[in-house]
């Protein structure tokens, strides 16, 4: 297969990516071994089935030893290796560690804390994303390589940067507060606009010129909410414009090859909403925690984001690791069986690649005790023995690849309002957006619902079901949009501390949540977040216990499906259920612990008529499908320990198991996956 067959597209717009079969592979730096090792990398590597490599992340100071003066041979080497061997690269740009050199001749590369105090060179990612002297570096080492590799048969795609605002999310250097206040001039137009924006009446911190404006460094007491919410959103447009920049010119120089990044999970400075209309197709890293029973619930939730993000088009799991990370107090091995249950996991939720970090286990450096594909002991090992049995699987089953996934029920999150919802000076310092969107996740997954997590602003009319967990911040037209679904005959699910303030984080006024309360059909009249540890009893058609926050609630049209049991809101509604215009409106003003809350998500999901995938899934069975092209697949995953039997509604074959016939039941071992070819 060439990189022909993965490459369509017109001079703008998405490069489309189209594997002819699931890839397989991982980072492969051959850099760290002397070359005489290449030739085996390369004979494991078809051993192990795999199909694609990511090279060339961390080899900036190499290729480019002294400012200039550029050495590809030994890459050149490489990549002909690789091509010969029939086996794709994904590309790296190179640019995600700058050499010593570059912070020695230009230390004003280097990004500060808000204390002051500068980080130097000795790991990696040490740039100001704001720093022109980094993005002028950067580009014309992306102009060498694109310009050397253009048309070398083995590319297959362009791999910008690595895990973007990792290791330098924000920076509060004096480049950093120049381009800020570019950015704010652009935002804004005007100082007025932005005292306006900011509420800067308050604390007399009004502005009488742009220049005036700093970063939210350390003060002696709480920042400005809305300049921190800002300075976050910067501080992501810096790093987007590093990766924009480099795009720019593979877009000149490779117009036909896709480009993508990786993003990290649940990673609280990087919006993935925003970035991935830049992306021609959405990668993800992710490394389950081994010694956490429910990190598949995490994971699940994390392949959804990524999947959303791209539009539902198959994403890229970029990186994960075969074994141990090095980077947790207690390093844990995935035990025997979940390293090809949790890639079946991805694979399940849309991901056309399953990739690792790293081909061959580091000899020194910083990660050399994390796992790898080929281990410090060698390929007589469990890992390496396992990881060549899941690349000749994914090989049996390249129908799988362009398919989709589909839901019905779609989660909304905004990293907008993450920024400013964990803020300080709030009712509640316990609010967490992963946490809460997290609670409100895990019933559908538990059910076999499947669930797209989808920002405010995706078209909502074709998803039987919305909910919306904790949105702290919420636009007029964000909520006019929620009020129409539900007037048109959808319904709404809404949590507690939604909508209660503007894109300038500035209180919509008139009761909370000022903007839903037609649609919900009640208005909050005080916030009562509980003590830590505290419980409220709820009672009603639902009862059991809640905790985190309470809220005092006056009806205005709703009606309360469960009261609050005891505290100083004895008798006030709790949850209520609002019919509006042809659609329904549920309102939760508490956290239900988790088994209410699965009680309460089965009643909302099934007035709105969203069923599972199959009915009466045994507990830690999670349920999939993918379709396109010719056929439906539905993926079968045990993440418990002891064997389960699954029901089927039909007759269905196991692509895993050729030589098993089509059966109405499927019995899962601990950690089985059953890929069934579905009518």
């Amino acid at each position: 297969m060439t990189a022909a067959d993965h490459r369509s597209g017109s001079s703008s717009g998405i490069r489309t990516f189209e594997p002819a079969r699931l890839h397989f592979g991982g980072d492969y730096n051959p850099e760290h071994w002397p070359e005489e090792v290449w030739a085996e990398d390369i004979r494991l590597m078809k051993e192990a089935g795999v199909t694609m490599v990511t090279a060339g992340i961390f080899s900036w100071g190499l290729v480019e030893p002294r400012p200039g003066s550029y050495d590809f041979g030994w890459f050149d080497r490489v990549m002909g290796h690789l091509g010969d061997a029939g086996i794709q690269v994904c590309l790296a740009t190179m640019t995600a560690s700058p050499p010593p050199w570059l912070s020695r001749q230009h230390p004003e590369i280097l990004p500060e804390t808000a204390d002051g105090v500068r980080k130097w060179p000795g790991s990696r990612q040490h740039y100001c994303p704001s720093s022109p002297v980094y993005r002028t570096r950067a580009v014309r080492l992306v102009e060498q390589l694109a310009t050397r590799y253009a048309e070398h048969p083995a590319l297959a795609l362009w791999h910008i940067g690595n895990e973007y605002g990792c290791s330098n999310p924000v920076c509060y250097c004096e480049v950093s507060a120049a381009d800020f206040r570019r950015w704010l001039r652009e935002r804004y137009g005007t100082v007025e606009a932005l005292n306006a924006a900011w509420s800067t009446t308050f604390w007399s911190q009004r502005y009488g010129d742009f220049e005036e404006v700093l970063p939210p460094r350390t003060a002696p007491t709480h920042a400005n909410p809305t300049q921190q919410l800002d300075y976050a959103r910067f501080s992501d447009d810096a790093l987007l414009q590093c990766y924009l920049a480099e795009r720019e010119v593979l877009r000149r120089i490779t117009p036909d090859v896709p480009v993508t990044t990786n993003h990290m999970p649940h990673h609280k400075p990087v919006d993935p909403f925003r970035w991935a209309a830049y992306e021609d197709v959405t990668a993800l890293d992710y490394y389950q925690e081994p010694y956490d029973s429910e990190t598949h619930i995490d994971a699940a939730a994390a392949f959804d984001v990524t999947r959303c993000a791209g539009g539902g088009r198959p994403w890229l799991l970029m990186e994960q690791a075969p074994g141990a990370v090095n980077w947790r107090a207690r390093n844990s091995p995935k035990p025997p069986g979940a390293m090809r249950l949790w890639s079946w996991q991805a694979v399940a939720q849309g991901a056309d690649a399953v990739l690792y970090f790293q081909w061959r286990q580091s000899q020194g450096g910083a990660e050399k005790f994390h796992s790898a594909m080929v281990p410090h002991a060698g390929t007589d090992t469990r890992i390496f023995r396992e990881v060549s049995a899941l690349g000749q699987e994914l090989a049996t089953v390249p129908q799988l690849a362009g398919t989709r996934c589909s839901s019905e029920v779609a989660l909304l999150a905004d990293w907008n309002s993450w920024w400013a919802l964990e803020q300080g000076s709030h009712p509640s310092s316990a609010l967490s957006h992963r946490e809460t969107l997290l609670r409100h996740y895990r019933p559908f997954f538990d059910a076999g619902v499947p669930c797209d997590i989808v920002p405010p602003d995706r078209a909502l009319s074709g998803y039987r079901l919305v909910v919306v967990p904790n949105l702290y911040l919420m636009s007029e037209e964000t909520a006019e949009r929620l009020t129409a679904y539900v007037r048109d005959g959808g319904h709404l699910f809404v949590s507690y501390f939604t909508g209660i303030a503007d894109e300038c984080d500035r209180v919509h006024l008139g009761g909370y949540p000022a903007p839903l309360r037609e649609v919900l059909g009640l208005r909050v009249e005080e916030f009562w977040p509980l003590d830590e540890g505290a419980r409220v009893l709820l009672r009603g058609e639902l009862s059991g216990q809640a905790d985190l926050w309470s809220e005092a609630i006056d009806l205005e049209g709703a009606r309360a499906v469960a009261t609050f049991g005891d505290g100083e809101l004895t008798g006030r509604p709790a949850l209520t259920r609002h019919a509006f215009g042809d659609g329904m409106a549920w309102y939760a003003g508490t956290r239900p612990e988790p088994g209410v809350m699965r009680t309460l998500m089965d009643r909302v999901r099934e007035e709105a008529c969203a069923a599972p995938l199959l009915a009466d899934l045994p507990p830690g069975v999670q349920a999939t499908a993918r379709e396109g092209g010719d056929g439906r697949y539905l993926f079968l995953l045990n993440h418990g320990e002891t064997a389960a039997t699954v029901t089927l509604p039909h007759l269905a074959r196991n692509l895993l198991d050729p030589g098993a016939e089509p059966a109405a039941a499927v019995t899962l071992p601990g950690r089985g996956v059953a890929v069934l070819s579905a009518p």
